[in-house]
């Protein structure tokens, strides 16, 4: 079945970890063997060639730069320029597996449905390439609204304004505080350009805010339940409601630690704590029983956000086993049709409503 995954990290995965997404996840890990600089080496489960093996044709891949104030303990970059130029060199990566025939870029209704016919036309997947909607993870990259508009004509069209901690525009995971000023004229002009607004990382105060102040399409790329995982990352009923009403997807990710309470970074294992696939339906069935139907749901893994075989379910060896999905769902009492919408179709109608040509 074709999939939709609403999230993947790619051009992180290939620079900062140096891995050749265009060889299979078993060379990758070949290659890693004996490495320990972090703790998914040798255990990457997403490369090109797993994604067709899983028929996932259509990805949101993003690009990630965060600026960090002199007291801010977390990793990134001491200007925004400097973050700005980390994405540019991302995107670069994406613009050199184009070149290779490995990618294309999805940015608007027309190339949206001719990737459809490609990935539909019933011959082998391998040659295919990938096609990627480009979206920017925290939004501290944005030097000034300018570059808003500049980022927008090289091809991004959706962004979540925060990360973690602190951002230039809003707050993200393990932070509280309302949006700035600066983060109110972001979303305003967002708005203005048809960019769809990325809820994921928002915390409570941002969230709200930015639920009161913006009119065009949100989505939630890669998050889970607070019901069910208590943590200011997920999000709670009172959101997933207001979500709804404004005809969000929310993606279910594949990060362990948000999927079954009680994760210990670094000392549970997904064995140990029953951490399988079934665990993300858990979550995608509690957002579908707060809407009274299956239109919100989708998938949205995060499968290469710095974790791997390590912190994700213990069924799955590679993104080719979201293939999975569609036996769990049936085996819930999903029927044929909530399963399309769950694997693609929601994303697709989020698409054709959101983008206007």
């Amino acid at each position: 079945m074709f999939i939709i995954d609403a999230h993947l990290d790619l051009s992180m995965n290939a620079l900062e970890w140096n891995r050749d997404l265009r060889q299979p996840v078993t060379a990758i890990r070949a290659r890693e063997a004996g490495i320990n600089d972090k703790p998914d080496r040798a255990k990457g489960v997403v490369a090109f060639p797993e994604l067709r093996k899983g028929n996932i044709g259509l990805v949101v891949a993003t690009l990630i730069g965060r600026y960090v104030a002199p007291d801010n303990p977390l990793p990134g970059w001491h200007s925004p320029e400097q973050a700005w130029a980390q994405t540019q060199g991302q995107l670069a990566w994406y613009k050199a597996m184009e070149d290779a025939g490995e990618m294309v870029m999805i940015k608007d209704k027309q190339s949206l449905e001719q990737h459809l016919q490609l990935w539909n036309d019933g011959t082998p997947n391998d040659k295919k390439p990938v096609g990627y909607i480009l979206s920017l993870e925290g939004a501290d990259s944005i030097v000034n609204l300018k570059y808003l508009e500049r980022a927008y004509n090289k091809g991004l069209r959706a962004i979540g304004p925060a990360h973690y901690g602190p951002g230039r525009y809003a707050n993200g995971t393990d932070a509280t505080g309302h949006l700035n000023e600066q983060g109110k004229q972001l979303i305003r002009e967002m708005e203005q350009l048809n960019m769809i607004l990325d809820a994921t990382h928002l915390c409570d105060d941002a969230f709200w805010d930015a639920m009161d102040l913006f009119n065009g399409a949100v989505w939630a790329s890669h998050n889970n339940c607070r019901a069910l995982v208590d943590h200011n990352r997920q999000f709670s009923d009172d959101m997933i409601k207001t979500l709804i009403q404004k005809g969000a997807v929310i993606g279910g990710a594949l990060d362990a630690w948000m999927m079954v309470p009680g994760w210990v970074r670094g000392k549970s294992t997904p064995e140990s704590m029953g951490c399988n696939l079934e665990k993300m339906i858990d979550h995608m069935d509690h957002i579908c029983q707060i809407a009274g139907n299956s239109l919100h749901v989708g998938i949205g893994t995060d499968l290469d956000g710095a974790f791997g075989k390590e912190q994700c379910p213990y069924d799955l060896e590679t993104i080719a086993d979201m293939q999975q999905l569609p036996a769990l769902l049936a085996k819930r009492g999903y029927s044929a049709e909530d399963i399309d919408n769950v694997m693609h179709g929601n994303w697709l109608r989020f698409l054709r409503n959101a983008w206007r040509d």
